[in-house]
């Protein structure tokens, strides 16, 4: 016998959103992580410059440097593999999670690691991507940073009692920080956390991650400098066919996203079937990278020249086919070795080169259709729509081509999701045996109330039953597995269920005591025609008991019942409207 407590059916004002003060504290600690992610980001860039003058010039510096200036000669064979047998080793004897991209290992920490990332990691991550980039590696400092921010901001997070979600959002803060110094892009990075990295969208989590890029955008003057990364003065043409032709490119590097998803994870395959320990990968990939390098410097590095160089449509066809087609396979080949670098920045190469080239049959500036295609293969790559077109609006200053780099991005991210299950993103997590669904719904438990779907005027029991005659009803009238107990104007005592009968009947209880003088110290809880669905069922889970009343909270009157099976029903209805069709075809009067 289970008695329900007043507490069970208090609760708080329905609201459109879930929130409450723990948002302004997470609010103001994002303020000290929006500040880490900055410095993080400086910290990176610095390594990066100090690798690159070590590996191509021999000199301690942490000056900008252009491995194109670099006068080595056939030593650029040479120099990417002692960088990739550097990382190898630090894979080995440090930190495993150092390999890869970063995005997909902050993904898999946020999801089923509870957003815990180590120290061990804030340090040999950036330190591992500095010298693989530096020594000629062909990847951008976005993954690394967006690692190293969402690292800086676990393990602040972790300095505190926070919940896993709390945990959450002070790491992705970082991370999109960190995305903010490197390029400047401040609605980009909110945009690339909302639809890649939270998994959410509440204010517990936006209004901090809001607060930590402003903090590392007012920062970034001071650490990297202001303005637009990639500033372009490439004129978009006039007319309406222009979003018609950014779509098409769109389509095209869709294709291209798709084609370079696919490769990178049959050369990841090849690579894992190789009889030799995965800390040599990187510097079999290593050999690759010499052998482009060697063909044309261009695609080495961070690409960050190039980027810039494709947006002033500077470059001649010759430059531009390497970098789509070396650019290529150095880059899949060395990712797929398992080194450490992003592949934001390639991915933009690989995308301007392409816009480039398309852009030689139509009117306008080539620089201009670069960006579209920027635009585009990010959207495609990464499954993240509206951060392809904004990102590449913000990293030039172009915002008047939003309408065109969204035709473009939108049409990329159609062409991917209708060919690929999934991302260059998220099918390194699958083939750990993770599914993720980058769709965000409202649970249909959210809005849906107890009054929607309980049974109303169920059957109780009187609370003056006598145990014997309530042993008897359960095992030859009961219908149910458990039934409410009611006084004797129809308020709710407790729950009675069958698993109570077999007890009293093994245990020989008395026949004259009743059920409301058995009443235990049990809480049973009870809920109001004005709970929301999604909280009758956490009731269910917490206490095991499949059924639970619904009171009138004035006269504590039992006005209904809800039961599991009530709540299946929600989401079998969520599901037809999902896949029933019917036509309506209006009829005359």
């Amino acid at each position: 016998m289970i008695a329900h407590r007043n507490s069970d059916i208090e609760q708080r004002p329905l609201a459109d959103h879930s929130v409450d003060a723990r948002m302004l504290l997470l609010a103001a600690m994002a303020v000290v992580v929006g500040i880490g992610g900055g410095v993080g980001a400086w910290v990176l860039i610095k390594l990066i410059a100090f690798a690159t003058n070590i590996f191509w010039f021999g000199r301690l510096s942490d000056a900008p440097a252009l491995i194109t200036d670099s006068p080595v000669g056939a030593a650029v064979l040479v120099i990417p593999l002692v960088g990739s047998i550097i990382i190898g080793l630090m894979a080995r004897y440090g930190s495993d999670k150092i390999r890869g991209h970063g995005i997909p290992e902050a993904i898999e920490t946020i999801l089923f690691g509870e957003s815990r990332l180590s120290l061990k990691v804030a340090l040999l991550k950036p330190l591992s991507a500095a010298v693989s980039i530096g020594s000629g590696g062909p990847f951008g400092a976005e993954g690394p940073i967006i690692m190293t921010g969402g690292a800086i901001g676990s393990l602040f997070a972790q300095c505190f009692r926070l919940s896993a979600a709390e945990r959450k959002t002070l790491l992705v803060a970082g991370a999109a920080a960190g995305m903010t110094a490197i390029f400047g892009t401040p609605l980009a990075a909110i945009l690339l956390a909302i639809e890649v990295l939270l998994f959410e969208w509440k204010p517990r989590s936006f209004v901090p991650v809001l607060v930590a890029v402003l903090v590392s955008f007012a920062c970034r003057p001071l650490l990297l400098g202001s303005g637009p990364m990639f500033p372009t003065a490439a004129v978009q043409p006039a007319g309406l066919w222009v979003l018609a032709a950014a779509a098409v490119i769109g389509v095209v590097v869709g294709l291209e996203a798709t084609l370079l998803s696919t490769a990178l994870y049959r050369v990841e395959d090849g690579f894992h079937r190789l009889p030799i320990h995965w800390m040599w990968w990187p510097a079999l990939g290593a050999v690759v990278v010499g052998i482009g390098g060697f063909v044309d410097r261009h695609v080495l590095g961070s690409g960050y020249a190039s980027i810039q160089a494709l947006l002033d449509g500077s470059l001649p066809i010759r430059v531009i086919l390497a970098l789509l087609f070396v650019k290529a396979i150095v880059w899949l080949v060395s990712l797929g070795s398992g080194t450490s670098g992003g592949i934001l920045a390639p991915l933009l190469i690989l995308g301007g080169a392409t816009g480039c080239l398309l852009g030689q049959f139509v009117p306008g500036d080539i620089g201009f259709w670069a960006m579209i295609g920027m635009a585009g293969i990010m959207s495609g790559a990464m499954r993240a729509p509206m951060t392809g077109a904004l990102f590449a609006a913000e990293l030039t200053g172009h915002f008047s081509s939003l309408p065109s780099t969204i035709a473009a991005a939108g049409a990329a991210y159609a062409v991917s999701v209708l060919l690929m299950r999934r991302s260059i993103l998220t099918e390194k997590i699958a083939r750990r045996g993770r599914h993720i669904l980058q769709e965000y719904v409202v649970d249909p438990l959210e809005f849906l109330q107890a009054e929607h779907l309980m049974t109303p005027d169920p059957e109780t029991l009187r609370g003056d039953m006598t145990i014997a005659n309530a042993v008897t009803f359960f095992a030859n009238q009961a219908r149910h597995r458990s039934y409410p107990v009611v006084d004797g104007e129809g308020r709710l005592l407790g729950l009675v269920s069958r698993t109570d009968a077999l007890r009293w009947q093994v245990e020989g209880a008395e026949g004259a005591a009743t059920l409301a003088g058995s009443v235990s110290d049990t809480s049973q809880p009870a809920a109001t025609p004005e709970t929301p669905c999604s909280k009758i069922a956490d009731m269910i889970i917490e206490t095991g008991v499949g059924r639970v009343p619904i009171i009138d909270p004035k006269t504590r009157r039992v006005v209904g019942i809800l039961s599991r099976q009530d709540l299946l029903k929600a989401r079998s209805e969520h599901r037809r409207a999902e896949t029933d069709r019917t036509r309506f075809t209006p009829i005359p009067e």
